[in-house]
């Protein structure tokens, strides 16, 4: 059978964006273009993959709009260029997080809803083999119901973000610090495998990397209704390395990206069972969520991660940020319909 192919649009191919790119390219199911506003990474990226349109404005690739868009550009940017795009009824994946503020948002999944347009948030964590091996089996009911949820996880972010002081990541208000940048796609897993949080307090701060001042250590309590949660992260440390444990009332379940593997026990003093995966090379996981999300937009499966389901992680990153200003536990649930509220938290977390 001969495979459909679509007409890919990356916009903004910044580090992110040049992975989504190779990625999608990688599927052998698309013919990929690009948006870069930057003359010189432009040049680069279309030598390098060879793409032949590579635009320098969303508005001059929108002349021809594509099959498949996906943002990529910095997180205060997405609702707006996913809204053009849901109104040209093109579907869409948007880089995590959703956005920094709740404006627009509810807008989006509402017309999302009445073009009926696939769209989906790249928590790329959804793509990982392991991780949804453990959450079956979580769900499955064979350990009894979750009490609590542990994350723990760190690494040295000048190795594997170089380019950290000069990126969105030096600015809450661009997306980033700590929270939104690397807790949130915890955060995400977390409500995959146990359901959504109800409400957290939190402590951060700017421990140890140079050349910024938002957080680069988080700790986090939560509650996924009655589950308690406890999220704790640090961008400085030299281990690259994070766990998920999930004690449940008949056993205790761990996910170990590290290790790529999860493992179980169900009885004291016996030996954890592992499943492990043996092998996962660097871009695995995003061609994974280039191909899963080209099934969703061919109807064969649901999206991965939904606009609503980010929608409640955003709103967990803005608590979070709340909180550090507030220094008390707050919602993240509530039916938050005051936008300009929220944007005010962000401002006075910055």
């Amino acid at each position: 059978m001969s495979v459909k192919r679509h007409r890919v649009l990356v916009i903004g191919v910044g580090s992110i964006g040049e992975r989504h790119l190779r990625c999608f390219q990688s599927t052998g199911r698309v013919d990929v273009s690009f948006v870069e506003v930057n003359p010189t990474l432009r040049a680069t990226i279309a030598e390098r993959y060879s793409v032949k349109n590579a635009f320098d404005s969303l508005d001059a690739a929108m002349t021809s709009p594509p099959d498949v868009a996906v943002i990529c550009t910095p997180a205060p940017l997405h609702i707006p260029q996913a809204t053009r795009f849901a109104e040209a009824g093109v579907p869409i994946l948007i880089e995590k997080p959703l956005s920094t503020t709740l404006n627009g948002v509810e807008e989006l999944i509402a017309l999302v809803k009445r073009r009926n347009v696939t769209a989906s948030v790249a928590y790329v964590s959804r793509a990982h083999p392991v991780l949804a091996s453990m959450r079956e089996a979580l769900h499955s009911g064979r350990f009894g119901a979750p009490v609590e949820i542990i994350a723990v996880g760190g690494q040295h972010f000048p190795t594997y973000r170089p380019a950290y002081r000069t990126i969105y990541y030096r600015d809450r208000a661009t997306g980033g610090g700590a929270i939104q940048d690397a807790l949130t796609h915890v955060f995400n897993a977390g409500e995959w495998l146990v359901g959504p949080m109800d409400r957290v307090v939190a402590d951060a701060s700017h421990q140890v990397l140079e050349g910024v001042e938002v957080e680069d250590t988080a700790h986090v309590l939560a509650r996924h209704g009655k589950v308690m949660g406890t999220y704790s992260i640090n961008q400085h440390q030299a281990p690259n390395e994070g766990h998920i444990t999930v004690v449940c009332e008949r056993g205790t379940v761990r996910f170990e990206i590290h290790n790529r593997l999860w493992k179980w026990m169900e009885k004291p003093e016996t030996a954890w069972t592992e499943e492990a995966l043996t092998v996962l090379e660097r871009d695995t996981l995003f061609v994974a969520q280039a191909n899963a999300f080209l099934d969703a937009v061919e109807g064969k499966c649901p999206v991965a991660c939904t606009i609503e389901e980010a929608y409640q992680t955003l709103r967990v990153n803005l608590a979070c940020l709340a909180s550090l200003e507030s220094g008390r536990w707050e919602s993240t649930r509530a039916n938050i319909v005051d936008a300009d509220l929220a944007a005010a938290a962000v401002e006075r977390a910055g």
